[in-house]
């Protein structure tokens, strides 16, 4: 049979985002782990943005992993590029810049979806000088940070993007001093169910408070491992991930609190 249109082309890849690998920071660590096969739109990334800051975050988008991969991608684009703009310079003001980067994600996950799609995010800058994250959560399970006084949930600074097309998201830092660490789990974590009974954030909280882990890498693994014996290596219907930041007890740095 005759080709009817000669110099059509075949429709082009889904694009995918890229592989993350955590950076090598100076005094601390940054992990984040998948359990088992990712079927959902959980998506964390690291990226180094200037000599003294690296920009992380966790990502859910509505959906499953096959339908929105353009739209993680767009996304994990436009935090590569905008933290890179916005957060490479020394005498930059943080909490206008996540701001703003938070702007940008909003409309890149709109555009990429063309139409509604919740997007929680949890977004930090962790400036190795100071020892602090300058976050926004926009929507998320809230971040856990530990130190000597025990666990403080970092909760919702905004609405989850891709909702609106102008939202007011705002900005907060912490200090992460010297013994502490910052984990983030996605909403799949705390509700892992088996028999009905859910996960949930206490638990999450109670591992992380009570582990003897102490690396980012270590962190990660004790709450996956717990996740597992819960369902009991059941599949489960939500993605798994959990990202950790942690200082060890001897670093030495200039933490500033704001």
């Amino acid at each position: 049979m005759r080709n009817l249109f000669p110099f059509a082309r075949p429709a082009p890849r889904p694009v995918s985002p890229a592989h993350a690998q955590a950076p090598e920071l100076k005094e601390a660590q940054l992990a984040a782990i998948y359990y088992g096969h990712r079927t959902g739109g959980d998506f964390y990334d690291f990226v180094r943005v200037s000599p003294t800051r690296v920009l992380f975050a966790l990502l859910d988008v509505a959906g499953r992993l096959d339908a929105n991969r353009g739209i993680v991608a767009a996304a994990q684009s436009t935090l590569r590029k905008a933290g890179a703009e916005l957060l490479s310079r020394d005498d930059i003001n943080e909490p206008d810049a996540m701001i703003e980067i938070c702007l940008q994600l909003n409309h890149s996950i709109r555009q990429a979806a063309g139409r509604t799609c919740p997007c929680p995010v949890f977004a930090g800058c962790y400036n190795e000088g100071l020892g602090t994250v300058c976050y926004f959560n926009a929507g998320h399970t809230p971040g856990l940070l530990r130190d000597h006084t025990g666990i403080t949930e970092l909760h919702a600074t905004g609405l989850p993007l891709g909702l609106f097309s102008h939202c007011t998201p705002d900005a907060s830092i912490v200090a992460v001093a010297p013994g502490s660490a910052l984990l983030l789990v996605s909403r799949g974590t705390v509700e892992a169910r088996h028999k009905g009974e859910e996960f949930g954030l206490e638990q999450v909280k109670n591992n992380f408070l009570g582990a003897g882990a102490h690396t980012a890498r270590e962190i990660c693994s004790g709450i996956v491992n717990q996740i597992r014996e819960f369902v009991h290596k059941a599949h489960l219907k939500n993605d798994v991930t959990v990202l950790a930041l942690t200082r060890p007890a001897g670093a030495n740095a200039m933490v500033a609190a704001g």
